[in-house]
């Protein structure tokens, strides 16, 4: 008896299928070159890429100097980590980079002024006394506004000068290095930046989406332990910290006043404020009270989170416009207009007492979401780097 093939199963044949064509793994290269030109990626592997960023230098700067036989050419590489070593964001980069080389110059300057003067006097406790005249000035400034520029100002001054007893030629060559490394960390700080904008967005991004989470878990009922809520909130204020920390390099980088960003930070504080007052603040009783005044705007009101931090998350130049769409059409418009302060109170005067605490959190809730989403979509064109970029080159 001939042996026959079974009849086809539908679901075996699924999974012969899928067997059949496994999904193919990305090279090396290619998922180093993913990282490289995908802002997602270059966020999640800022340190590698900052590492090699700096890897790449250090081994030009050798090349430029001790490779061609540069008198004293390690401190190429030592300027060029002072300029660069610590520096991770573009917009820090341009303001940083530019007092460590004005610091630097006018150390090298006055290093190079005090070997003449050693050279013409002859005299050492001069050299001495000026050395240390320069160093108190720049000690004194290194505390201020202009510390960088003070204090790299008096470390090149000994690079170039020594203790007042090098040779001319020697500081010209220190000198002349020191520039080689400003150069070679302020080319390769442009030609491959990390901007904290990205950090910026994607972290904003992460809290919004947790606090749908926790708005979900509070509205529907779901209980959730002590330990578990302590480390929830954590995650969100340790996200809060560190979004503050970028504010200044993102300022500088999508050219927003810090004033402005101020005013996202304040509202997303005041968001995770309420939150925590809903999730661990109140009593069960009270806590039920707020899920039934919730209960009528719940999904509008996660949907609008989730919504804004999709448009943070996935605003790019495959669909320019698709950011600021997702923030201008609200979730919150879908259903029943917020009312106004004589409308609410209006409305909340025949609810019970214990139900109108509820019902101001569920509207102060709300609008702290609305103005958000606004105040957001009114900053996009500026937050949202990769339709800024395409729009310039159009």
């Amino acid at each position: 008896m001939a042996l026959t093939d079974p009849a086809p199963d539908p679901e075996n044949d699924i999974d012969i299928h899928r067997t059949a064509r496994p999904a193919r793994r990305r090279s090396r290269a290619a998922r180093m070159w993913r990282a490289l030109t995908s802002p997602f990626y270059r966020y999640r592997n800022a340190g590698v890429i900052h590492a090699v960023r700096v890897g790449l230098a250090m081994l030009v700067s050798i090349l430029a100097t001790t490779g061609i036989d540069i008198p004293h050419g390690i401190w190429s590489s030592v300027t060029l980590l002072v300029v660069i070593g610590g520096l991770q964001h573009h917009g820090n980069i341009r303001k940083k980079a530019t007092e460590r080389a004005l610091g630097t110059l006018l150390g090298a300057l006055i290093g190079l002024t005090l070997i003449v003067v050693q050279a013409v006097t002859g005299s050492t406790w001069l050299t001495y006394a000026l050395m240390s005249i320069v160093a108190a000035v720049c000690s004194y400034y290194a505390i201020g506004k202009p510390g960088y520029v003070a204090l790299l100002t008096a470390i090149t001054m000994c690079i170039v000068a020594g203790h007042g007893d090098n040779h001319i030629d020697t500081g010209l060559w220190r000198t002349l290095n020191v520039m080689i490394g400003i150069v070679i960390a302020l080319a390769f700080s442009f030609a491959l930046p990390l901007h904290a904008t990205y950090s910026w967005r994607y972290r904003l991004a992460d809290n919004l989406r947790e606090c749908a989470r926790v708005y979900a878990q509070i509205v529907c009922g779901v209980h959730v332990d002590a330990e578990t809520q302590v480390a929830q909130f954590r995650r969100l204020n340790t996200r809060l910290v560190q979004l503050r920390a970028l504010m200044p390099s993102v300022a500088k980088e999508i050219d927003v006043p810090v004033a402005r960003l101020e005013q996202v930070q304040r509202l997303h504080r005041s968001i995770l404020s309420s939150l925590e007052m809903m999730a661990t603040g109140l009593g069960h009783y009270e806590q039920q009270l707020v899920r039934v005044a919730f209960a009528q705007r719940s999904a509008c009101v996660r949907e609008a989170l989730l919504t804004t931090a999709r448009a943070l998350r996935f605003g790019g130049a495959r669909h320019p416009e698709a950011a600021a769409r997702a923030l201008r059409s609200s979730p919150l418009d879908q259903g029943a207009s917020p009312p106004d302060e004589r409308a609410m109170a209006s409305t909340a005067a025949p609810l019970a007492p214990e139900m109108q605490g509820p019902y101001w959190l569920e509207q102060r809730f709300e609008e702290q979401v609305g103005q958000l989403r606004a105040l957001l979509l009114e900053t996009e064109p500026r937050w949202n780097i990769e339709r800024a970029h395409l729009h310039r080159m159009v």
